[in-house]
């Protein structure tokens, strides 16, 4: 179990100094194009995520994420205990992330987001980007175990452009952005409206999956 703990702290910190830092980096170097910060910020949030799978995979799951923990506690195949304390490390990993990033560009360590990221069209994004990165992993660790990090690391990609809320799809993620006023921010009046909305997509993913499954095995 610690060795399972300390492979989701590390990952989701490595997670959140990516997507902090690669948004400052971006930010920096696109000289005021907001397309080109995003993409900078999109491809290695993309990269990072495959490279975690791979690493954490076979030790913790490489969840990385509550609303994917959840789902597997509601699947039975996470203890009530186990699932707590992943959500714990995650979460503190991603706020360690988010200081590490900081710390990486000589910023202040814990800032508060002034990025307003609110109304319908961004909460039915982040429902959207959640019950598309379940079903992602649901299906394709039916489908084929050893795509999961490339079909994750992909739908996130493509989430940052296809959502108006840019698929934060991450309970933790969300919390720790709220304590960076950088180009990965977000209002912490904002963070709860989204993570309500992910964990309703992740749910309804959940659902999905198991009423496909049940039509295929009935058919």
């Amino acid at each position: 179990m610690h060795q399972k703990l300390l492979a989701e702290l590390v990952g989701t910190i490595m997670l959140l100094a990516t997507v902090v830092g690669s948004g400052i980096m971006g930010e920096t170097l696109a000289a005021g194009n907001a397309a080109v910060a995003l993409w900078g910020n999109t491809a290695a949030t993309g990269a990072i995520l495959i490279v975690l799978i791979l690493a954490f995979g076979p030790i913790s799951g490489a969840h990385f994420n509550p609303a994917v923990t959840l789902v597997f506690l509601a699947k039975g195949e996470v203890s009530r205990q186990q699932a707590a304390a992943y959500i714990g490390v995650q979460i503190i990993g991603a706020v360690l992330g988010v200081v590490l990033a900081h710390a990486m560009f000589d910023q202040a360590l814990i800032q508060t987001s002034l990025h307003i990221r609110t109304g319908t069209g961004q909460w039915i994004s982040e429902a959207v980007a959640t019950f598309g990165l379940l079903l992602a992993i649901l299906g394709t660790l039916r489908a084929r175990t050893d795509a999961v990090p490339y079909a994750v690391g992909l739908y996130i990609t493509a989430g940052y452009w296809f959502t108006a809320s840019t698929s934060f799809a991450n309970p933790a993620v969300t919390i720790a952005r709220s304590m960076t006023n950088t180009f990965s921010g977000i209002a912490p009046s904002d963070v709860w409206p989204f993570i309500a909305m992910q964990f309703i997509g992740a749910f309804i993913a959940l659902f999905l999956f198991k009423a496909l499954r049940e039509r295929n095995l009935t058919s």
